[in-house]
């Protein structure tokens, strides 16, 4: 942590404290004189020179005390400052700190780039960090001027699109290595919910036989019952029913789930505007999908029969459909080191929040006023003029 004051020029106040010491030598200083029978008989002879003498010197440092932290609280003092104080040396995991070109005190405050920052002798850490953010935190708790040097792998993962850009200059230093790759979940077969009326059993089995072709072994849940409930989870649902939908499967939308329905099925007014997908030979667009809450809509826009769209009878129709109700996959997040060095923008860097002091100087502020009235009410204080 740096101590800083916000608000430096309200330290000339600190002129101040010359008037507690301004007051005890005018309380020294005032005399009464006492005449005195006797001495009018003796000769006048020179005064011995006064030398000034502060009595209650305690008392004294009290109230100059109190002046000067009134004078800091003014001055607005905190404290900055982050995991990283100094001259920091993070490394990233995957890279070994042996093999980087480092002396034995920078080897012995190392830290990881890892959420908290923890020391590298503690081991290392597991999973995956994101590099670019961590590195942003760091840059922005180092005071301004102070040295930051990263050992990373060759192959990074968890990065963003764009180079970290910082205030200062890194000392990038790359050693043999790869960060370990997340893990990925498994992706398991698609197994949508199938419901549809009387009206529309023709059409459902080109989509079941194309469901049973990309899980052999799987099985389709609540086939044909339309008032059947919906699942817990936010995955796909195909509804072949003409007209509008019952509330609950509006709400089941917009909690983020999938629905593909058929095209004489109604979609609600409020969903957002259509996407053209999977055209067909001529470039029209056989889905149309639409957004719904944190959810999206997928519509059919032709009936379900070989005659009005002959895709149903491609050998493609599977992995069409596996494209429409599957959950994207997120974006790839891999580089090397040697391309992903942060660049330096020579700007200030937003700094992190700071920690006011000025609560803890209140308080002592009134501990030390409370000393004072007491020693200045004390019955051995010496009696005022």
């Amino acid at each position: 942590m740096t101590p800083v004051l916000l608000l430096p020029a309200a330290l000339a106040a600190l002129a101040a404290v010359m008037l507690p010491l301004a007051i005890h030598i005018a309380r020294r200083s005032e005399q009464r004189p006492t005449d005195f029978a006797a001495l009018r008989w003796l000769s006048a002879k020179p005064r011995p020179r006064s030398r000034l003498r502060l009595d209650e010197v305690l008392l004294l440092v009290l109230r100059v005390l109190l002046v000067a932290l009134v004078v800091l609280v003014l001055a607005r003092p905190a404290l900055r400052g982050g995991a990283g104080e100094g001259r920091p040396v993070v490394v990233i995991s995957g890279a070994d700190p042996a093999r980087a070109p480092l002396t034995a005190a920078e080897l012995q405050r190392a830290r990881w780039l890892a959420p908290g920052f923890p020391p590298v002798d503690r081991g290392a850490v597991a999973g995956t960090q994101p590099v670019a953010s961590l590195i942003r935190e760091l840059d922005a708790g180092l005071p301004p001027g102070a040295d930051l040097t990263i050992v990373a792998p060759s192959v990074l993962q968890g990065v963003d699109g764009e180079r970290p850009r910082l205030a200062r200059p890194v000392r990038w230093i790359v050693t043999p290595g790869t960060m370990p790759e997340p893990r990925a979940a498994a992706a398991g077969p698609l197994r949508p919910v199938l419901r549809h009326d009387a009206a529309h059993a023709a059409e459902a089995r080109y989509l079941r036989a194309a469901l049973q072709a990309l899980d052999p072994a799987g099985s389709l849940p609540n086939e044909g019952d339309l008032a059947g409930p919906l699942p817990d989870s936010p995955g796909p649902v195909i509804r072949l029913a003409a007209g509008a939908w019952p509330e609950p499967v509006t709400a089941f939308v917009r909690s983020g789930g999938t629905l593909l329905v058929s095209a004489d099925s109604e979609v609600p007014a409020r969903a957002g505007p259509a996407v053209a997908l999977w055209p067909d030979a001529e470039g029209t667009a056989q889905v149309e999908a639409r957004g719904l809450g944190a959810g999206q809509v997928l519509r059919f826009t032709r009936p379900l029969r070989p005659a009005r769209m002959p895709a149903l009878l491609d050998g493609d129709l599977p992995a069409r459909l596996q494209a429409l109700l599957a959950p994207p996959r997120s974006a790839p997040a891999r580089a090397l080191a040697a391309d992903h060095a942060p660049l330096s923008t020579g700007s200030v860097a937003p700094t992190l929040p700071l920690q006011d002091l000025r609560p803890w100087l209140a308080l002592l502020i009134v501990g030390l006023a409370l000393a004072e009235r007491w020693l200045a009410t004390a019955r051995t204080r010496a009696p005022g003029p």
